[in-house]
């Protein structure tokens, strides 16, 4: 049976890392008897980091922890579990495809610089293979908006690979329309996708099963291209990709 085609795509931009922040946060509101369901945690994902907190913190107004407290609380107890998180299934066998295939990729990540680097340290034989291009959320020199604004990617695809994809804001020319459409987006993050689709780029969308279960996650005109379970099921050949060694 001839595989479905997607689109050819030129280059990828990846984002997937949201799972170590739903253990941490356990972590602390257990001590409360409280757990960040999925309902919150679909509210929280994708913001920055002082308003996804505001926004936990307000369904738990009884737990003697002020914002403050909590943040630093949580950003400790990261800093100590990042060295222990695997990569998620499929992630490393895709992006030494990508490069072994000279194929321009980058990292747009919600993280700052300080906690991408943390969590990335013991996986440098992968995170190495993008050579730097990196766009982090606390880059302030490039005044970006938090998703699911589409900034960063715009920014990842103009800065780090040299796409000429225009301005976050503002009108594209055909050409920078264009060329948007060649990029893919890897994300697992709600906010991640429609920021991928508000890019203009293709997106392929791997968010925790229980993210799906969530009423009106995808409430919003964005609709992802695919949806996989794992990137363990992504097929290169059908975004136009070499496909895996046999």
């Amino acid at each position: 049976m001839a595989t479905e085609k997607f689109a050819d795509i030129q280059y990828a931009l990846f984002d997937m890392d949201e799972k170590l922040y739903t253990v941490a946060t356990n972590k602390i509101l257990e001590r409360y008897g409280k757990e960040m369901t999925w309902d919150i945690k679909a509210g929280c994902m994708g913001k920055p980091e002082l308003e996804a907190c505001k926004h936990l913190l307000s369904f738990f107004p009884d737990i003697p922890l002020t914002l403050e407290t909590y943040m630093k609380e949580r950003n400790e107890l990261q800093d100590q579990l990042w060295p222990t998180v695997a990569l998620l299934p499929g992630v490393s066998k895709l992006v030494q495809h990508l490069k072994k295939h000279n194929i321009p990729m980058a990292i747009a990540t919600g993280s700052s610089r300080e906690e991408y680097k943390l969590k990335t340290g013991h996986h440098q034989d992968i995170f190495g293979l993008f050579e730097g291009k990196v766009v982090c959320a606390s880059d302030k020199q490039y005044n970006m908006r938090g998703k699911p604004f589409p900034d960063i990617f715009i920014t990842a695809a103009r800065e780090m690979l040299g796409r000429d994809v225009g301005d976050a804001q503002g009108e594209q020319t055909p050409a920078q329309v264009a060329e948007r459409a060649k990029g893919l987006v890897l994300e697992d993050a709600l906010p991640g996708m429609q920021a991928g689709k508000r890019a203009g780029m293709k997106v392929v969308w791997v968010p925790d099963p229980n993210l799906l279960g969530v009423k009106d996650v995808k409430d919003g005109p964005e609709t992802p291209d695919q949806v996989l379970h794992s990137l363990e099921n992504f097929v290169p050949e059908q975004w136009g990709l070499p496909p895996y060694d046999s």
